[in-house]
C-alpha cells in the first residue's frame, strides 16, 4: 500500500446516530497459549462501558508483536486472568456509547485509540469498552484501516524520540528496525524534530527510510552499522540482542554519557549493566496510553508532516495469518485487521 495523499484535514464528526449494541458480537479468542492456530472467531457478549468509560464499534484493529508475543505465552500473558481472551490493543471505530450527555465523544464519532488489555478484552472483537482518556477523535484523512495502525506504534515512537531522547535540532540518533510499525514512525518523528536520523533496515526498505527523513540508511544484513557511524547521541533498539547481538554493538557507536533505549520485551536482560560499564546511559521504555498525545499525532497526520504505512490488510478471520506476518518481522509499517464495515 503506498502513502496516501495529503487531502484537507477536517474536524471528526458524529457520522451515525446513537444506536443500541448487541447481545453478542463476533470476536477473536484463543484459550491457551500456542501458534497462530489457536485463534479462532466466536460469538461473546458484548461488554458494557463503566464510569468514564467509552463503548467503541471497532471497525478495524491493529496487530503488534506484543500481540503475537503473548499469544506465545510471553508478552503480557502473564496478566491474563480469565479464559478465553481477546487479544489486541489497537483500534479505530465508531463510538456507541459515551459516560454522559455532554462528553465530547458522544455517539457517532470516529475514534482511535488503545485498549488496556489485558485489564480489559482487546481490540480483535466487535466492539471494545476503552477508558476516554486512552481516546482521540479519528485523524479525518485517514481511513479506519490506517487509523488502527497508529495508536501503540506511535505512541511509543513518541515517547521514546520526543519523551525520552528529547529529539531536537543537531542531535545524532541510530534507530534500529527503522521499517517497522514503530520505526517508521520514530525515523518520522526524529526528523520532524531535526534529528540526524541514521536507520537500520533491510535492502528493500533502504531508500523508503530516506523518505521517511533517514539521512543514513544502513542494510543490516550487508553492513556493520558500527563500521559506518560516527559517535551516536542516542541508540533507539528496536532489536535488541536477539538477532546479531545488535544492542551489545549499538553502545560501542554512543559518545560517553548518551542514551540508550531499549524497547522490545526481554530483547537484552542486561542492557543496564552493560550501559552502565561502557560510560552510557540506558533506559527501558512502556508505551503509554495518553490520548491527549494520540491527538496530538492525530494532528501530525492531517497535516501531511507524518505517515502511516499499512503493509497488508486481514480479514478478522484471517487473524492467524496477520499473526504469521507479524512473526516473520519484515512488515513494512504495519499489519491490520478488518473487523466492520465502516
Amino acid at each position: 500500500m503506498r502513502f496516501r495523499p495529503l487531502r484537507t484535514a477536517t474536524a471528526s464528526q458524529p457520522t451515525t446516530p446513537a444506536e443500541a449494541p448487541p447481545e453478542t458480537m463476533r470476536a477473536v479468542v484463543f484459550d491457551e497459549p500456542g501458534a497462530p492456530e489457536v485463534l479462532r472467531v466466536t460469538d461473546v457478549p458484548v461488554p458494557s462501558p463503566a464510569l468514564s468509560e467509552v463503548l467503541v464499534r471497532v471497525v478495524a484493529a491493529g496487530v503488534n508483536p506484543i500481540d503475537t508475543k503473548t499469544r506465545l505465552g510471553r508478552g503480557v500473558a502473564g496478566l491474563i486472568d480469565r479464559w478465553p481472551s481477546t487479544l489486541g490493543f489497537d483500534f479505530s471505530g465508531v463510538v456507541i456509547a459515551s459516560p454522559y450527555e455532554t462528553h465530547e465523544l458522544q455517539p457517532g464519532t470516529e475514534v482511535f485509540g488503545m485498549l488496556p488489555f489485558p485489564r480489559s478484552g482487546g481490540s480483535y472483537a466487535e466492539y471494545a469498552v476503552v477508558p476516554s482518556l486512552s481516546v482521540a477523535r479519528k485523524p479525518a484523512s485517514l481511513s479506519h484501516v490506517e487509523a488502527a495502525g497508529v495508536p501503540l506504534a506511535a505512541l511509543t515512537a513518541w515517547g521514546l524520540v520526543v519523551e525520552t531522547a528529547h529529539a531536537h535540532e543537531g542531535q545524532r540518533m541510530l534507530i534500529h528496525a527503522g521499517s517497522g510499525g514503530v520505526g517508521h514512525f520514530a525515523v518520522q518523528l526524529a526528523a520532524y524534530f531535526g534529528a540526524q536520523v541514521t536507520a537500520t533496515g533491510s535492502d528493500r526498505n533502504l531508500p523508503w527510510l530516506r523518505e521517511l527523513g533517514a539521512s543514513v540508511a544502513i542494510d543490516y544484513a550487508t553492513t556493520r552499522f558500527e563500521d559506518v557511524v560516527g559517535e551516536m547521541d542516542v541508540v533507539i533498539d528496536l532489536v535488541g540482542n536477539v538477532h546479531d547481538d545488535t544492542g551489545s554493538r549499538s553502545l560501542g557507536v554512543l559518545r560517553q554519557g548518551g542514551l540508550y533505549v531499549m524497547v522490545p520485551t526481554g530483547g537484552w536482560p542486561g542492557y543496564a549493566e552493560a550501559a552502565a560499564a561502557a560510560g552510557v546511559r540506558a533506559t527501558g521504555y512502556k508505551v503509554i496510553p495518553d490520548g491527549s498525545v494520540l491527538a496530538t499525532l492525530g494532528r501530525l497526520l492531517d497535516s501531511g508532516a507524518i505517515q502511516v504505512f499499512v503493509d497488508s490488510v486481514h480479514d478478522l478471520a484471517d487473524v492467524a495469518a496477520a499473526h504469521i506476518e507479524v512473526e516473520r518481522g519484515h512488515s513494512r509499517g504495519k499489519v491490520v485487521l478488518t473487523v466492520a464495515e465502516s
